[in-house]
């Protein structure tokens, strides 16, 4: 399925948009609406090796993701990669791309795709309308992120690690 894509402008410097989506606690806060399950893979949030599984309920079923940063290139793109759907057989790829604008305008872009190679998730893509409801689905996140941005406050609503120390930064 895909490439899809959404964009969006935000009145918010290009860099901050960028640490706030290379932090992948803080999605939650903006795709809570498409998004259910969300828990993340390690202690660290950021950085190449930041990952998380979340469930997308795409009608008329409901698809476990796994995603981790695979690349960062501050601050114009992330880079993740992972795979979804039954048995994790479902390759999956997003990319964000920030570009300065004037001003302090940045625009946001997402791609999402999926590359389903068993033939009978290629079909259940093409007959169940994913693209249509991703391409939504996504819209709606990046207005919500641009709230978030340009209301120049932290989110409050972030991804948590079960059972983690929220004290200690690290393992010895």
């Amino acid at each position: 399925m895909g490439p899809v894509s959404a964009s969006v402008e935000v009145d918010a410097a290009r860099e901050r948009a960028f640490d706030f989506l290379a932090d992948i606690a803080n999605r939650v806060s903006f795709t809570d609406h498409f998004i259910s399950g969300f828990h993340l893979s390690r202690v660290e949030t950021t950085g190449v090796g930041a990952g998380a599984r979340f469930r997308f309920y795409a009608p008329p079923r409901a698809v476990w993701v796994d995603t981790v940063i695979t690349g960062l290139s501050r601050p114009y793109r992330i880079s993740e990669r992972g795979a979804g759907g039954r048995a994790n057989r479902i390759p999956t790829a997003t990319e964000w791309v920030l570009e300065q604008g004037a001003s302090r305008l940045t625009t946001v872009r997402v791609v999402y795709w999926t590359s389903p190679a068993h033939r009978l998730d290629r079909a259940r893509d093409t007959l169940g309308g994913a693209s249509l409801w991703y391409e939504r689905n996504w819209r709606i996140a990046l207005r919500r992120l641009r709230e978030l941005l340009e209301s120049e406050g932290p989110s409050t609503n972030r991804a948590g690690v079960a059972g983690g120390n929220r004290h200690v930064t690290g393992i010895p």
